[in-house]
C-alpha cells in the first residue's frame, strides 16, 4: 500500500497493515468542512465533471486553512481529493473496487476488514473505514438510493446498485461485531460461450449438446453453489434461444443479460416502510403465464415459486430455464421437492416427484473449483420414475484427477457413452447431433 501522508512516528509502509487513524481523522475533518461550505442541492443538478471541479476548488481552499495545514506534496493532494470525491459522490473506500473490472465480490467484515474476490480467489485489501459510523453512512447511502431503510427494527437489507450489482447489509443487533456489507458485482460485459471454452469451463463438444438442448426446447435447471457461475451459464445458454421467441424473465435482482429483442424483464419488489406492497417471485411467475410467453426464465427458484415454475414447464412453456442452489443434480431435485412442501402445498410425495420428473428434462451442475475456476461438472437427464424414485442418467461429467504444483485443478471432461432419451425430441425439432458426439473417446484432458 502506498503511503498517503508523512505523519511522524509512522511505521514503514511495508509494515503497516492499515492506514493510520490520524489520516482518517484528517480526511473526516476535510469532509466535514466540505459539507459545510458546498451547496448539497448542487449534487443532484450538476454533472459529475462540473461537480468535481467545484469540489476540487473547495478542498484546495480547506487544505490552505491554518487549522488543517499539513505539508502535502502534489500526489498526496490528489489522493486526498480522489478519496473525498468518492465520499461525496460514491461509496467511499469501496469506490476503487467498484471501478476495478477484475473484482467480482466485495466483502466488508466490519469497518476494519475489506476482502475482494478476483478470478475466483478471496484476498484481503488495505482498504478500511474510519469506524462503524463511517461504514453505516455508506450503507445508508446505498439504502436511501433505492427507497429502503435499515435500522434496529429492520436490520437486514437487500438492494441493487445503479450498475446492477447486488448488495446485502446486516447490522446490529444481528451482526455482533459491527455492520457487515456484501456486494456481488454486476459485469457490464457478460461472458460468451467462447469465453467459457477458453476458460476451460466446458469443451466444444459439450457446447454442441447444450446448444441442441436449448434449441430443442428442453426444460433446464442449472444447479450449483454460491458463486459457481449459474447465472453466467444461464446468460450464455440464452444466446441459443431463437430471436423470434417471446421471453419473460423473473428475478429478485436483475442480473440476466439476455440479448434478444422480444424480451420482458420482471423484478420482485420488497415491502415498503409500512410493510406493504411486497411482490414475491411467485406473483410474477403466475402473472407471466398470462403474458403469452414462449419461454419463462426464472433467475433462481428458492421458495414457493418452485411449484409455479414446475406448472409452467408442465403446461406448454417448454424451453424454460432456471437456477437453484444445490450440491448435485440429485440434491437439486430434492430441493425442489422440499421447497414445494415448505410452501404448504398438501401434495403426496409420489405425485410431486412424478410432477418434477415430467416437468424437468435436464439438470446441469456447475462448480467453483479449489483454484477458483468454474467448471461444468455434470449434465444429467431425467428419464422418468422407477417406483417412487426419479431416475436420472449422466450424459457427461468432469472428473478431477489431481492438483498441479501451481494449485490448478486438473481433470478430464468425458462423455459416458449414453445416447440421451431426448435425442428423438431434438431430431423432431430439427436439431441434429452426431451420434459419435457421445462417444467416451471424446474425452479431453484439461
Amino acid at each position: 500500500m502506498n503511503r498517503i501522508l508523512s505523519f511522524p512516528d509512522l511505521p514503514d509502509e511495508n509494515e503497516q497493515k492499515y492506514m493510520p487513524d490520524e489520516y482518517f481523522e484528517f480526511k473526516s475533518k476535510i469532509h466535514g468542512r466540505l459539507l459545510d461550505i458546498i451547496d448539497l442541492s448542487l449534487i443532484d443538478t450538476l454533472d459529475k465533471g462540473t461537480l468535481s471541479v467545484h469540489i476540487r476548488q473547495a478542498v484546495d481552499k480547506i487544505l490552505r486553512e491554518d487549522k488543517l495545514a499539513l505539508p502535502l506534496n502534489m500526489s498526496e493532494r490528489e489522493k486526498i481529493f480522489s478519496e473525498i470525491l468518492d465520499e461525496v459522490l460514491g461509496l467511499g473506500p469501496l469506490e476503487p473496487f467498484l471501478k476495478d473490472p477484475t473484482v467480482s465480490d466485495i466483502l466488508v467484515n466490519t469497518y476494519r476488514q475489506v476482502y475482494v474476490e478476483r478470478f475466483g480467489k478471496l484476498e484481503p485489501t488495505d482498504a478500511r473505514f474510519k469506524d462503524d459510523a463511517h461504514l453505516m453512512k455508506i450503507i445508508d447511502k446505498i439504502v436511501s438510493s433505492v427507497g429502503r431503510r435499515i435500522d434496529e427494527s429492520v436490520p437486514m437489507m437487500d438492494a441493487r446498485l445503479s450498475d446492477g450489482s447486488r448488495v446485502n447489509a446486516i447490522i446490529a443487533p444481528l451482526a455482533l461485531d459491527g455492520p457487515i456489507l456484501s456486494i456481488r458485482r454486476f459485469s457490464a460485459f457478460g461472458l460468451e460461450m467462447a469465453d467459457l471454452i477458453e476458460n476451460q469451463t466446458l469443451i466444444p463438444q459439450i457446447e454442441q449438446v447444450l446448444s441442441g438442448i436449448i434449441k430443442g426446447r428442453l426444460n433446464v435447471i442449472i444447479s450449483g453453489g454460491t458463486g459457481s457461475g449459474k447465472t453466467t451459464l444461464l446468460n450464455v445458454l440464452s444466446r441459443f434461444i431463437p430471436e423470434a421467441e417471446r421471453i419473460v424473465t423473473i428475478e429478485d435482482a436483475a442480473e440476466l443479460q439476455l440479448k434478444q429483442t422480444h424480451l420482458v424483464r420482471l423484478e420482485t419488489r420488497p415491502a415498503n416502510i409500512e410493510g406493504k406492497g411486497r411482490i414475491v417471485p411467485r406473483d410474477l411467475v403466475r402473472n407471466s403465464l398470462r403474458m403469452r410467453p414462449d419461454r419463462i426464465i426464472v433467475g433462481e427458484v428458492r421458495g414457493a415459486e418452485a411449484f409455479d415454475m414446475l406448472q409452467a414447464m408442465n403446461t406448454g412453456h417448454d424451453g424454460s430455464l432456471t437456477t437453484i442452489h444445490a450440491n448435485s443434480a440429485r440434491d437439486a431435485l430434492m430441493r425442489l421437492e422440499t421447497m414445494v412442501a415448505m410452501a404448504g402445498f398438501d401434495i403426496p410425495n409420489e405425485f410431486l416427484r412424478r410432477y418434477i420428473a415430467s416437468a424437468v428434462d435436464v439438470v446441469i451442475q456447475v462448480c467453483r473449483q479449489a483454484d477458483g475456476h468454474r467448471k461444468l461438472v455434470s449434465m444429467q437427464e431425467i428419464t422418468g420414475m422407477e417406483g417412487n424414485v426419479i431416475t436420472m442418467q449422466e450424459i457427461f461429467s468432469f472428473d478431477q484427477s489431481h492438483i498441479d504444483p501451481q494449485g490448478n485443478v486438473k481433470g478430464r471432461f468425458r462423455f459416458h457413452g449414453i445416447r440421451p432419451k431426448f435425442w428423438s425430441r431434438l431430431q423432431a425439432a430439427g436439431v441434429m447431433l452426431k451420434p459419435e458426439l457421445f462417444d467416451p473417446a471424446q474425452g479431453i484432458e484439461v
